[in-house]
């Protein structure tokens, strides 16, 4: 990583408009109008990555020094895939308040707030009180992009498997921050079947070991839900969604539905093997790059910043990220396959699409500074 100037610095006259007495004058107009610091500043094209190192990609609580290659990478990320600069932050603390209360200081630097790497329930508490108090888009990648990318590729499984997302029975294994994400994200988009199953079993209204996300998901999926094991739980079920890290036993994959759906999405080792996951499933998908139907956060957090970022968006919405996965489904289209159902990482159009996508709901909803 690096950072670079936009305009060349050759001579004395270069230099009196980058720094002084030049910028005295952008200094006077941001004061006098803070908006402008949008156009004067990199504040519009820059998000902040934060972390506290605590929930690294496989590597768990691994500390912020150690975080930070992490936290580069998804730098580089934003600037490969959506030209949005992006500054890695690793704060040495996991107290929630300081966490808070550090990054709405630092929040005047930047456009947005990539929240990343922080475990559950933690970071679910950090990310709604920031939402409270700012006025930037802050995103949970660990929850939203997982589940945005996800509910992408089961629009077309549902679709190549002749399914509506209102019919189907699914199973998440995991209840931490992107199991959440993905099941408030099925909700909204019509899904009314889903089981949470954590290491005990199906999470459910009677059990008396549930902390307070887990007694919500409960209550949210009590309609459907029924006490037992990920076995019980995958008995003739549409899908199965696995952000767990856990293990799930063949012979439980073999009592789901017909043309089942498989989303093992664990790294480095999924839930099912897609080897195992074929003998039963139609549609298998996992989060690595060597079997087909990679699930990959990268398909989504860059386009949805650009997008956020381009209409100043006060915030990300519920039905921004809809959008987003609706846009990144619609890429696929006539080619719609088994070993197709979401597009490469690689596909240039990706981050186009889903930054359009994106800005039109800000502007349907009201969330967009820039109207235009």
């Amino acid at each position: 990583m690096s950072i670079a100037a936009s305009v060349p610095i050759r001579d004395a006259h270069d230099l009196s408009l980058a720094y002084t007495p030049g910028v005295a004058r952008v200094c006077e107009a941001i004061a006098t109008d803070p908006e402008v610091a949008h156009d004067y500043t990199w504040v519009s094209n820059t998000v902040a990555v934060v972390t506290d190192g605590t929930a690294v990609l496989g590597l768990g609580d691994i500390g912020p020094a150690a975080s930070m290659p992490v936290m580069e990478g998804k730098a580089i990320l934003f600037k490969q895939f959506g030209g949005v600069d992006a500054i890695p932050i690793a704060l040495d603390t996991t107290d929630v308040d300081e966490i808070v209360e550090t990054v709405v200081r630092l929040a005047p630097s930047f456009g947005g707030i990539n929240l990343e790497d922080i475990s559950s329930p933690r970071c679910f508490e950090i990310e709604r009180r920031l939402v409270e108090r700012l006025d930037i888009p802050v995103f949970h990648d660990d929850q939203h992009g997982t589940a945005v990318v996800t509910l992408a590729a089961l629009i077309n499984s549902a679709r190549l498997t002749d399914r509506d997302l209102q019919d189907l029975k699914v199973v998440i294994s995991g209840a931490g921050a992107a199991g959440v994400a993905i099941m408030k994200i099925l909700q909204s988009a019509g899904v009314r079947k889903i089981a949470v199953v954590d290491r005990a079993g199906v999470i459910h209204p009677g059990r008396d070991d549930l902390n307070d996300v887990k007694r919500w998901l409960a209550d949210q999926t009590a309609g459907w839900a029924r006490p037992g094991s990920i076995a019980d739980a995958l008995d003739e079920a549409d899908v199965f969604i696995g952000v767990s890290g856990g293990t799930v036993p063949e012979e439980a994959v073999a009592r789901m539905a017909p043309e089942a759906i498989v989303f093992a999405m664990a790294n480095p080792h999924p839930e099912v093997h897609p080897d195992v996951a074929h003998q039963y499933a139609r549609v298998v998908a996992t989060g690595r790059s060597d079997f087909p139907n990679q699930i990959n956060n990268v398909l989504v957090f860059p386009g949805i910043f650009r997008g956020a970022l381009d209409v100043r968006a006060t915030r990300i919405s519920e039905d921004m990220k809809i959008a987003a996965a609706t846009a990144i489904a619609d890429l696929v289209g006539d080619d719609l396959s088994e070993t197709y159902v979401i597009p490469s990482p690689f596909d240039s159009r990706v981050a186009t699409a889903v930054s359009r996508a994106v800005t039109d709901s800000a502007r349907r909803e009201g969330l967009a500074r820039r109207p235009y």
